[in-house]
């Protein structure tokens, strides 16, 4: 599987799109709309007068979330403005950075209705450039020392690739309470090289004082595995080993199927962060959203961000990716709803070091 030319969120506006099953993600950027806020605020006051704002948004995907968090920007910088008697707000130039398999073509097609929306709230609009940026961010994306700030929200649990040396996690899709120990190590270790390599490239990219804002999907210290991702996927893993013992899918198919993702503890961020050193660490926190806390089809919303996963091991065949999600439906219903499960989402901010 290669990951950079199939992960994407399904794209355009039918039921099992992104745009249509992204409560949840949703949720966690207003959960985070105060940190962001007072970072940007702080930003806006260091830049020199009439100086462009030029902020990337990692892993944007596409639908109302990706125009939120620039809305939410642009409505700190312009009170901002409104609180030094600025009569005119600074040009902000907005990076939307997701793989090249992203429905950009939606954003874009979007964009006029964004630019109408914020002329009606009095924020401007003819001083906003969008530009649309396709790669991994586990690459170089930018010059050097371009960027002001940098947002990425629910997106660097997923790694550059599945990790080598998990052929035992037979029956599980991800790092789950059954996987061996070494597969835990391997998704890990995937982790730390790709968190590494994010945060190396971002120091090149960011100017001096430059800062980021990351959210990431994780789970608490003292657990081995993410107990909502745990909620997200296990379903589908169950739904898979049925459709095994059904004849659907061969057995082998199944044990050689694994999700791209690992979900860190706050403990983890702060040791890779502090091992790599470009960055010092403002704000490192926890938050949980009960997942009561959303009323949304979660089978629906799983499907939204790992069927094309799914197509790219199993095949282009919609009976049978209908018939896996059937089952997650059925999965959810029956047994998961009765449990008591929570979202912990890691929240660092940072500094770039001169």
């Amino acid at each position: 599987m290669e990951v950079t030319k199939v992960l994407h969120m399904n794209g355009g506006i039918r039921n099992s799109s992104y745009a249509k099953n992204s409560l949840l993600q949703q949720k966690v950027i207003l959960m985070t709309k105060s940190i962001t806020n007072k970072v940007i605020s702080t930003l806006y006051n260091n830049l020199s007068p009439g100086e462009t704002i030029r902020i990337a948004d990692l892993g944007c995907s596409s639908g109302p979330n990706t125009f939120l968090t620039i809305s939410q920007l642009i409505q700190t910088i312009h009170e901002e403005c409104k609180s030094n008697s600025q009569q005119q707000s600074p040009e902000i130039h907005v990076f939307l950075n997701d793989l090249p398999s992203n429905d950009f073509n939606s954003i874009f097609r979007s964009l006029p209705t964004f630019y109408e929306d914020l002329r009606k709230q009095n924020m401007g609009g003819d001083g906003l450039f969008v530009t649309g940026v396709a790669g991994s961010f586990y690459t170089r994306l930018f010059p050097s020392k371009t960027l002001h700030f940098v947002h990425s929200s629910y997106s660097l649990h997923w790694l550059s690739q599945v990790p080598d040396g998990i052929e035992s996690n037979k029956g599980n899709i991800y790092v789950a309470s059954t996987s061996p120990p070494s597969v835990v190590k391997a998704y890990y270790e995937q982790y730390e090289r790709d968190f590494v390599n994010f945060l190396k490239y971002r120091s090149k990219e960011l100017a001096d004082g430059g800062c980021m804002i990351l959210t990431i999907l994780g789970k608490k210290n003292e657990d081995r595995f993410s107990k909502g991702a745990c909620y997200l996927l296990e379903p589908m893993a169950r739904a898979l080993r049925e459709l095994v013992v059904e004849g659907s899918i061969e057995e082998e198919k199944v044990y050689t199927f694994n999700i791209p993702a690992y979900y860190p503890s706050l403990r983890e961020v702060m040791y890779i962060v502090d091992k790599e050193g470009s960055f010092t660490i403002d704000i490192l926190k926890t938050c949980e959203l009960h997942k009561d806390d959303f009323d949304e089809n979660m089978a629906q919303c799983v499907r939204a961000f790992t069927e094309p996963l799914l197509v790219s091991h199993f095949g282009d065949n919609e009976i049978l990716i209908d018939q896996v999600f059937h089952k997650c439906r059925e999965i959810y219903v029956n047994f998961m709803t009765i449990e008591k499960t929570t979202f912990t989402n890691v929240i660092v901010s940072l500094i770039k070091r001169n």
